[in-house]
């Protein structure tokens, strides 16, 4: 069955010790310094936002159909049965689609490296597969952000909220933006005030992508019956005016008028 994370901005008291587990289990720098950014990059795949008294989280959202993975031409990305997306700097070229493709911004280049890679949150692929909850689930203290059942999750997501209706934005996000994805997200504020789009798709991406070249046969083969048609009626019409003499000189004729 497939895992998820649920992260409950309600629960959240800001401590960033997610952050500090996050950066230890992928061999990250964290100090004082990179805990005051609240921005994801090569070096901190997580983070903790903070506007007033309210916080949210931001990490790889791991899609239940990840776009990184299908425009990524050596499969450098792949979305395992147990939930992560993971990435394998072996097979990356750099060609970077992946970073253009994500709806979530997510993956980010070590431009300043001679031999760079592409970084991002894998939801501790390597901890999951032991049987071990992600290292951000496993040290929140409070238990704002839980691992689990994807399904299991949603439904105590779906029960928190009707059991607290005015704690919470009547929404959980991830169940269905870009067809689902394996991080699940609770607040009592808008998700657009994070900086998380609001108007996103509800099929995945891939799908989308897919619909339309499937229609390029089709549009190839218009497109040939109509060039050839106008190549049709733009020869039909000087065939016609160089027989009544009009257009092009009519064969066996001289460029004086005469026949030759």
């Amino acid at each position: 069955m497939s895992k998820a994370l649920l992260y409950d901005a309600t629960l959240c008291i800001g401590c960033k010790r997610c952050e500090e587990a996050c950066a230890a289990q992928n061999q990250l720098p964290y100090n004082d310094t990179v805990a005051a950014e609240e921005k994801q990059s090569e070096h901190k795949f997580t983070i903790v936002m903070t506007k007033g008294d309210k916080f949210m989280r931001r990490l790889c959202m791991s899609c239940q159909d990840p776009t990184c993975a299908s425009v990524c031409p050596v499969g450098a990305l792949t979305k395992t049965p147990a939930g992560p997306v993971t990435y394998d700097a072996n097979k990356c070229m750099g060609c970077r689609y992946c970073m253009i493709a994500c709806p979530f911004s997510v993956p980010k280049y070590e431009w300043n490296k001679l031999a760079p890679k592409v970084r991002k949150c894998t939801m501790c692929a390597n901890r999951i597969a032991a049987g071990k909850p992600t290292a951000c689930a496993e040290i929140c203290p409070t238990g704002a952000t839980k691992f689990g059942d994807r399904d299991a999750l949603i439904a105590e997501a779906q029960q928190r909220i009707r059991d607290n209706p005015g704690n919470y934005v009547n929404h959980i996000y991830g169940l269905t933006e870009v067809g689902g994805t394996s991080v699940l997200l609770l607040s009592s504020v808008p998700f657009g005030e994070f900086g998380y789009h609001d108007d996103l798709s509800q099929d995945p991406l891939p799908m989308l992508t897919y619909r339309v070249l499937s229609r390029i046969p089709d549009f190839v083969a218009l497109g040939g019956v109509l060039l050839g048609g106008v190549w049709w009626i733009t020869h039909r019409r000087e065939e016609v005016a160089a027989a009544e003499g009009r257009g092009p000189k009519a064969v066996g004729e001289r460029s004086d008028g005469r026949k030759q």
